[in-house]
């Protein structure tokens, strides 16, 4: 019998991945870091003063050194699905089983609580959070403590899987080490469901010892010192760390973004590597120009050093936000108004700490001011809390499924918009004052004079005979009216037609000395739809002469302002968009800049599906090039 434990079924179902797993994977580093941390600050020791610790490693390690990877290995290489999405992702998995070293990381905790039960295994006790953890999907198990739970980050009971979507493999391992000093380790690892020895057995498969009655109950912790976990916490660890997840200066900016707040507040200290970042050093960090923008003109997506100025160094209001019932609850908003600003978003952030999002202000997302948004009780942190979506990044009513609750939440993130906008309001007028009356004598000669002009030009005078008192009558020059009219239609016309102009064609050399099309593709060729955090693209080059006929294509998109010009380096389609999925072909593409790469071009047509992140400003508009 091996490490891993699989539960056998009569017939495969489904074909597909946990669709969870794409979600997380689309959230990063960023959702790994924000996921592992939190889910530490809920396992905190109740009376203690102290901080809790994370220690964060990422590093190497030989694969012969991960328990029970083989069993992993030979459970992948005999995957198949009849889903072409699936099949590409195992596919991807096929690639990475001939590796003997790859890297790794791991997020150990200290000063929490660990988890409970671990030696009773596998059962349905409340209190037992071993087993809710290792062996459950999609539960949350509630403190006894009701102050303690409307606290804690923690709601879905989904999160665990961000660990494995960071896994190339989508494998995972964590070590316990309780109250008593017991030390245990487990894991999971999340395939679809697969025909393998001549049995039949479900996606998920457990890192668990079995008894004889199929009870499970975890190994004892003799395992390498990777996995090694001696004081009382948890440990994960993630091998076959994917490559988008190893970048240095993103993992220190993940811990920064979704947690200044619980670090500066001594709350929480981590350790990465050799960077330690506490109490201390979190200014040093986040106003270091290594890891952050420090103009404000510059600042679009990242606000962090903001967020940090503001609560420091900025004015501290106490505001009251209803719900649709007329419940109350009470807010702590930072705010500061700049007229450098060229983005207007709050920070909106738990009382452990954790800052869940972004948040922009119905028509004030360029306006010049920055906020921190906390609760300044448990009500209000508990409310935030029932807003949240899986991933602890976004305020939502749409996971709300009683119809009279998510409209009371509807009208309390309306409610939170209106009162930002008041504060607002306020600082914009006292900035920019009206100096007194206005003389407007000027003003009002030159308008009539420009008036006399254009009418004298439009008109010219008749006079009667002369047995009639002479007296001008103005005659409106209809004959110039119709003259206008026809040169504004022909306008009309021509701007029509322009639109319907074949693309515009350019060729240009590369260095292999292959010569590639630009076609620039005009409105009419185009279909963009948005649907909540969805859009759907398609490109119709029907009538286009495409040289070559080529299967693939690249896209690059730009931002045009409202005069219709083109904006360089407006867009970053890795920070927009969350994935991008090709629908021909139902590959993952992949993006660099404001181009997305690799697309199917078929029937001179392409489709994309994309998954939009909660900063994505849904009114930019885009003028397309086809790279072919």
């Amino acid at each position: 019998m091996g490490y891993w434990k699989f539960a056998t079924q009569n017939r495969i179902e489904e074909v597909s991945f946990n669709p969870v797993l794409e979600r997380f994977y689309g959230y990063g580093i960023n959702g790994l870091i924000r996921e592992n941390i939190q889910n530490s600050l809920d396992g905190k020791l109740p009376d203690s003063d102290l901080p809790v610790e994370v220690i964060i490693e990422k590093g190497e390690i030989e694969t012969k050194r991960i328990p029970g990877i083989d069993e992993i290995k030979a459970r992948i290489g005999v995957l198949n699905s009849g889903n072409s999405y699936a099949n590409a992702t195992i596919k991807h998995m096929h690639n990475k089983l001939d590796q003997e070293v790859v890297n790794y990381i791991s997020f150990e905790d200290r000063n929490t609580k660990g988890l409970r039960g671990a030696t009773e295994g596998y059962c349905s006790n409340s209190e037992n959070t071993y087993s809710a953890y290792a062996y459950s999907k999609g539960i949350h198990i509630t403190d006894n403590n009701s102050e303690v739970e409307k606290s804690r980050g923690g709601s879905h009971g989904i999160g665990k899987i961000a660990s494995n979507a960071a896994s190339d493999l989508y494998v995972m391992y964590f070590a316990n080490c309780d109250e008593y000093g017991n030390k245990h380790l487990g894991g999971t690892a999340q395939l679809v469901e697969h025909s393998y020895e001549g049995s039949v057995y479900r996606a998920t498969g457990y890192f668990t010892d079995e008894a004889d009655n199929n009870h499970y109950f975890p190994y004892e912790n003799k395992f390498d010192k990777v996995f090694s976990k001696d004081t009382r916490g948890l440990k994960i660890v993630i091998p076959y760390l994917r490559e988008n997840f190893n970048d240095d200066k993103e993992i220190v900016r993940a811990i920064c973004d979704n947690f200044f707040l619980s670090i500066y507040q001594n709350k929480l200290k981590v350790k990465y590597n050799e960077v330690l970042i506490d109490k201390e050093n979190i200014k040093t960090i986040i106003y270091n120009a290594d890891y952050y923008e420090q103009d404000l003109e510059k600042m679009k997506d990242v606000f962090t050093p903001l967020y940090l100025d503001t609560y420091l160094n900025k004015e501290k209001f106490e505001i009251s936000i209803f719900d649709g019932n007329k419940d109350k609850y009470e807010f702590n908003l930072y705010f500061q108004y700049d007229t450098s600003i060229l983005k207007g978003r709050v920070a909106v952030i738990r009382t452990i700490g954790m800052k869940i999002e972004d948040r922009k202000i119905l028509n004030c997302a360029t306006k010049p001011f920055n906020a921190v948004l906390i609760p300044k009780d448990s009500d209000g942190d508990s409310f935030l809390k029932s807003l949240e979506n899986e991933s602890h990044s976004e305020l939502s009513v749409d996971h709300i499924k009683d119809s009279k609750e998510q409209k009371n939440s509807k009208k309390f993130l309306n409610n939170l918009s209106t009162e930002i906008r008041k504060i607002l309001d306020d600082f914009i007028r006292k900035n920019n004052p009206v100096d007194g009356k206005i003389d407007t004598k000027d003003i009002i000669y030159d308008v009539e004079n420009k008036f006399k002009t254009e009418l004298k030009a439009n008109t010219k005078i008749v006079k009667l005979s002369q047995s009639v008192e002479e007296k001008p009558i103005v005659k409106y020059d209809t004959k110039k009216k119709k003259e206008d009219k026809k040169e504004k239609d022909k306008t009309e016309k021509n701007k029509d037609e322009k639109e319907k102009k074949p693309a515009k064609k350019v060729k240009k050399t590369d260095k292999d000395n292959v010569t590639k099309q630009f076609i620039k593709v005009h409105p009419h060729m185009v279909r963009r739809f948005i649907h909540k955090d969805k859009e759907f693209l398609n490109i119709n080059l029907s009538g286009e002469d495409v040289k070559n006929r080529p299967s693939l294509c690249n896209l690059m998109i730009k931002v045009i302002d409202g005069q219709g010009k083109e904006r360089d380096n407006e867009l970053n389609i890795n920070t927009d968009y969350k994935a991008i999925l090709d629908v021909q072909s139902g590959n993952l593409l992949s993006s660099e800049g404001e181009y997305i790469k690799n697309i199917t071009l078929k029937n001179k047509n392409i489709g994309l599906e994309m998954d939009l992140n909660s900063s994505y400003n849904k009114t930019l508009k885009f003028l397309y090039y086809l790279e072919v």
